[in-house]
């Protein structure tokens, strides 16, 4: 198992840093989702590397031994990237978000344009309240109860990563798809089947061992304005979404590629969050890359 570097940002924070993939390869910066670390799926990085790519992420603010970042924005993720970037020494790099990396990703595309090769999203969140948007319709009973926590405030939203966190930092992969409850079908089940169930329980060890105050700070951040605006965004962003996503709804996909600025829609019926990410990885890997422009 690849193991993360600590590294420090210019505001005292540390960050730990997650590399995997040939060491002289284009860059190639992962937002994981929500909770999760920086810790590599290691399919994912055989198909990068195999297109000369090298994985970078990192376990946001308040995952695993990241510092906490208390009150953080969507936005604040920028800061980040640079200070990732300048600590290898690197000028740009493809940008990929899934789930609720998905706004962090969108977040580097808008602010941080010069550094950004092209960007892509897989089961992306849209932002809260977006217009025309039923933000919860569609999602499994426990993100439902998840963000209607989050709206209605911290003291709401405590209780549940109280109650939730013992169940995540202890998973095994047996134990993935009955956690997951009603937020995945018959189709993202099965995706569970191969070496993404183990994954998700080590990542989710990961992640959760310090506190749940990373998971706390994504859901805030998600829920309030992301500092940016999604319309001006100058590069290709291709917005990757399934019609079977229970976590992130398919509705949320298309709204994203009808407001993105240069979004370029990938909805594919067939797929849930996790199959998705399973089974059309080099596909999204293949069309970021050539399709930048």
């Amino acid at each position: 198992m690849t193991q993360p570097r600590s590294i420090t940002t210019p505001d005292g924070r540390s960050l730990d840093v997650w590399l995997a993939g040939p060491a002289d390869a284009d860059p190639l910066v992962f937002h994981m989702g929500t909770p999760s670390s920086g810790m590599p799926f290691d399919p994912h990085v055989e198909a990068l590397a195999e297109r000369g790519l090298r994985y970078i992420s990192w376990s946001r603010p308040g995952y695993g031994t990241s510092s906490r970042d208390e009150g953080r924005s969507v936005a604040d993720v920028v800061g980040d990237t640079r200070a990732v970037l300048d600590h290898l020494g690197l000028d740009e790099a493809w940008i990929l978000g899934w789930s609720g990396g998905g706004p962090h990703a969108l977040a580097c595309a808008a602010l941080m344009p010069e550094r950004v090769r092209g960007t892509a999203l897989i089961a992306g969140v849209a932002p809260y309240p977006a217009e025309g948007l039923d933000w919860l319709a569609g999602m499994g009973d426990e993100n439902i109860e998840e963000f209607e926590a989050a709206l209605a405030g911290p003291a709401a939203l405590i209780p549940f990563k109280e109650r939730n966190r013992p169940v995540f930092m202890n998973l095994t992969a047996a134990d993935v798809a009955d956690a997951l409850g009603d937020l995945i079908d018959d189709v993202d089940r099965g995706s569970l089947a191969g070496d993404l169930g183990e994954y998700m329980a080590t990542s989710s060890r990961e992640c959760l061992s310090g506190s749940y105050w990373g998971w706390f700070d994504d859901d805030m951040a998600i829920i309030k304005p992301w500092g940016f605006d999604l319309g001006s965004i100058p590069g290709r962003v291709h917005v990757w979404q399934g019609a079977h996503d229970r976590m992130v709804p398919f509705a949320h996909g298309q709204w994203l590629a009808e407001h993105v600025g240069n979004a370029c829609p990938h909805l594919v019926p067939e797929h849930g969050h996790l199959s998705l990410v399973v089974d059309d990885f080099p596909a999204i890997v293949d069309e970021l890359i050539t399709g930048a422009a």
